[in-house]
């Protein structure tokens, strides 16, 4: 492995500073913005809209640092990386707080949510979902396979994948799917993302069951990330995607039983 001149570790240093600065930056624009937004207005959701995607640029930036801290010095910025972490974290709750964390819920239960933010189109919101699903997988490959992180990412991704179903006004959906509609690009491309997002959410909860934790609750999340899957097809009228998820939830729900029972047996041996 060549050796790191002084020269090029100056320049690394350098260009760290100036992302630190930037980060710095956004930070305070943060504080600005939940002055605005705790007050509570009929602007509020819009605001929280806005520092979820300050903190995907935010988090960009860490993710920008650790690069370079590879690429000069060959090692990874671990500080950095948790900071992106943490930062994408805050993204997401922002937009919870905005769309609601609800997995598997009628539309109707959130409805009213979504109605503040009307002035915030489908185009935005499938823009904002892309942005943030592209900060994760960034993270992801930043940590690599191997990381302590891997099955906090689980939870990351099933709270993205639910705000990203959210985030669509089932109200409207069928109007912008309608052959040339000015949202019908952004509309179809959002529910099919939406699709993959909950079906990879259930098997990776379910993937954590089995290869981690043995906790019967992420069973129980993977299987309401299918019963929400199946809702979504029952709603755009998919029947034959819905029959498929039917089936699968009828298997894993039995599954859950017997390793239920076994779970409570093995706790009464002595």
């Amino acid at each position: 492995m060549a050796k790191i001149t002084d020269q090029e570790k100056s320049i690394y240093y350098d260009k760290v500073k100036i992302y630190v600065a930037m980060t710095r930056a956004l930070l305070d624009t943060e504080k600005k913005l939940l002055v605005e937004a705790r007050k509570n207005t009929s602007n509020s959701p819009i605001q929280k809209l806005a520092l979820c995607d300050e903190m995907l640029n935010l988090a960009s930036y860490y993710i920008v640092i650790n690069g370079m801290s590879q690429a000069v010095l060959k090692n990874k910025n671990e500080e950095a990386l948790n900071d992106a972490r943490k930062s994408l974290y805050k993204a997401v709750i922002y937009l919870e707080e905005v769309v609601t964390n609800l997995i598997d819920a009628p539309f109707s239960e959130y409805e009213e949510k979504l109605s503040m933010i009307e002035s915030f189109n489908q185009d935005q919101r499938y823009n904002l979902i892309c942005k943030m699903g592209l900060a994760i997988d960034m993270l992801e490959q930043a940590y690599g396979d191997n990381s302590k992180w891997r099955w906090t990412f689980v939870d990351l991704e099933g709270r993205f994948a639910v705000t990203a179903k959210n985030i669509i006004d089932l109200k409207n959906v069928y109007e912008n799917m309608a052959p040339g509609a000015e949202f019908y690009d952004s509309t179809v491309y959002h529910l099919r993302l939406v699709k993959k997002l909950i079906s990879q959410a259930a098997d990776r909860y379910r993937e954590k069951y089995e290869l981690s934790t043995g906790q019967i609750l992420d069973f129980k999340t993977g299987i309401n990330f299918l019963g929400a899957l199946r809702r979504l097809h029952i709603v755009l009228s998919e029947s034959e995607e819905s029959n498929e998820i039917k089936k699968k939830l009828a298997i894993w729900s039995a599954k859950l039983e017997t390793d239920h029972k076994k779970q409570e047996e093995a706790k009464k041996r002595p």
